[in-house]
């Protein structure tokens, strides 16, 4: 590799993970406005998401869903407990184990935030063919088929 070569694969216009990132914290931004009148976060939603589609698992199966270690999953369900959208105990099974229930007021913001994805797709310019298309890269991209997902 010549000295120009190695000065050509550094420029930031040549990094796949630049552009990841930054439409990953542009998306994530347009969430905030419409997360912010409901009292969540970014994560907290997601956790909801999860819950929301099965209700009562254990809090490992949140972090293998969402990608995200128990040490980041842990202080997001300890606040919404306090916020009283859910529950954290102890399985019966396993005492090790700690399952999360959605509360009915954590079951009520499911309706409140219907309209959510349908907002944030309208504020991105993508086809839905697009869409799709980069659904599926992202998800190759991170080694889980998109079908999994659905």
């Amino acid at each position: 590799m010549t000295k120009n070569d190695y000065k050509e694969t550094m420029r930031l216009d040549n990094q796949l993970c630049f552009p990841l990132y930054s439409a990953a914290r542009n998306v994530t931004n347009l969430y905030t406005p419409l997360l912010k009148p409901l009292g969540l976060t970014y994560t907290q939603y997601l956790v909801l998401l999860v819950l929301w589609e099965k209700d009562g698992i254990p809090v490992g199966e949140i972090c293998e869903r969402l990608m995200l270690d128990n040490g980041t999953v842990s202080p997001l369900l300890k606040k919404m407990e306090q916020a009283g959208y859910v529950t954290r105990s102890r399985s019966a099974d396993d005492d090790r184990v700690v399952v999360v229930e959605l509360t009915k007021s954590g079951r009520d913001l499911q309706n409140k935030a219907k309209d959510i994805p349908a907002e944030v797709g309208c504020c991105i310019n993508l086809s839905p063919e697009k869409a799709q298309t980069l659904y599926k890269l992202l998800y190759e991209l991170l080694d889980r088929p998109a079908a999994e997902q659905e």
